[in-house]
């Protein structure tokens, strides 16, 4: 092994910028348990299943549309 190594003609990675970042994310249990069965079925880990969606709706402009509904006692 060389003492020292000339990285001055290196390249930048070019995918650098598509690395997935870690992050801690709160979910339900029922999502979870959704994501992993579908995992099993497609064979494609859980969490890059949810990553798939997530970049989906970020392709598509998906907009969150919730209403609320009033109990009334």
């Amino acid at each position: 092994m060389r003492e020292e190594y000339d990285f001055s003609k290196g390249k930048k990675n070019s995918y650098a910028k598509d690395l997935k970042k870690q992050v801690t994310i709160k979910l339900t249990p029922m999502v979870i348990d959704y994501f992993k069965e579908e995992a099993v079925t497609t064979g494609i880990p859980y969490q890059t299943l949810i990553n798939l969606y997530l970049v989906e709706c970020v392709k598509k402009k998906r907009k969150l549309s919730m209403s609320w509904e009033e109990k009334t006692v």
